[in-house]
C-alpha cells in the first residue's frame, strides 16, 4: 500500500512538473509579451495593427505585412504552434533565433523561417542565418546560389509537401531548437531537419505576409535532446 501510494506520488509529481514546463507564448486575450515590427506604419501609425485577438485566436491579417516578435529570447525549446488560413490559402512564417531587424529587404529580421505557406510548410528560409541539411544541392539548388541575403538561394525545401491539411482544418507544426540543430514536423510528419545552423538562440516570431492565418496555439516547452 506504501509503495502504491509513494509511486502514484512521484508520477503525480513529475506529470506536474513537467507540464509546468510548457509556457504558452499567448494568453488569448492580448499581445502581452510580444511587439509589432511593421515597416509601414513608420510612415503611416493609422495603419491598422495586423496582428489582432478575435474570438480568443491570434490573427494574422496579412496586411501590412510584418512580424509580431516575441520580447523574450528563447534557446534549446520546442514550440508547437496550430495554425490555420482563414480565407484564401497564402503565405506565413514561424521565424527562429530572430535578431536583428529589418535584415533582409527592409523587412525581415535576421533567422531562420519555417515556412508556413500553402504547400510548403516546413521549408527552411535563411534570413541573413544559414542552416544546413542532408541532400543540400538537391534541396537548395547548385552550390555557387547559395546565401543568406537578398537574390541568393535562401530556400531549403521540406521532405514532404503532403503533410498539411485541407484548407479550413487546424495545422500542428512542431519545431525543435537544440544548439545548432532544428527540426521540424508538419501534423506528425518529420519534414525538415538542419543542423550547423549559424544562431542558437533569439527571438521567435510570426509573420503577416499577405494571406489572413489564424493561431489556436502557440506554446513553448525548454528541451534537452531532439526528438528521434
Amino acid at each position: 500500500m506504501k509503495t502504491t501510494i509513494l509511486l502514484s506520488f512521484i508520477f503525480i509529481t513529475l506529470f506536474f512538473n513537467t507540464n509546468a514546463q510548457e509556457k504558452s507564448l499567448f494568453n488569448g486575450k492580448d499581445l502581452t509579451g510580444w511587439h509589432i515590427d511593421v515597416p509601414a506604419m513608420d510612415k503611416d501609425p493609422k495603419l491598422k495593427n495586423p496582428f489582432i485577438i478575435r474570438n480568443g485566436l491570434l490573427v494574422s491579417l496579412g496586411e501590412p505585412q510584418g512580424h509580431l516578435i516575441t520580447d523574450a529570447v528563447y534557446e534549446n525549446y520546442r514550440i508547437e504552434v496550430q495554425y490555420r488560413f482563414a480565407g484564401k490559402p497564402g503565405n506565413c512564417g514561424l521565424l527562429l533565433h530572430a535578431s536583428t531587424p529589418r535584415a533582409l529587404y527592409g523587412m525581415f529580421p535576421k533567422s531562420i523561417e519555417s515556412q508556413m505557406m500553402h504547400k510548403n510548410a516546413g521549408d527552411f528560409w535563411c534570413i541573413v542565418e544559414n542552416i544546413e541539411v542532408e541532400d543540400m544541392e538537391k534541396r537548395r539548388g547548385p552550390k555557387e546560389n547559395w546565401g543568406t541575403t537578398e537574390g541568393k538561394e535562401r530556400r531549403v525545401m521540406n521532405l514532404t509537401d503532403t503533410s498539411e491539411k485541407p484548407l479550413g482544418e487546424w495545422n500542428t507544426m512542431v519545431v525543435e531548437c537544440l544548439n545548432d540543430h532544428i527540426k521540424v514536423w508538419v501534423n506528425g510528419d518529420m519534414v525538415n531537419h538542419g543542423f550547423h545552423c549559424t544562431a542558437q538562440k533569439g527571438h521567435i516570431a510570426l509573420q503577416a505576409e499577405g494571406a489572413e492565418v489564424e493561431f489556436r496555439k502557440v506554446v513553448l516547452t525548454p528541451i534537452k535532446k531532439l526528438t528521434e
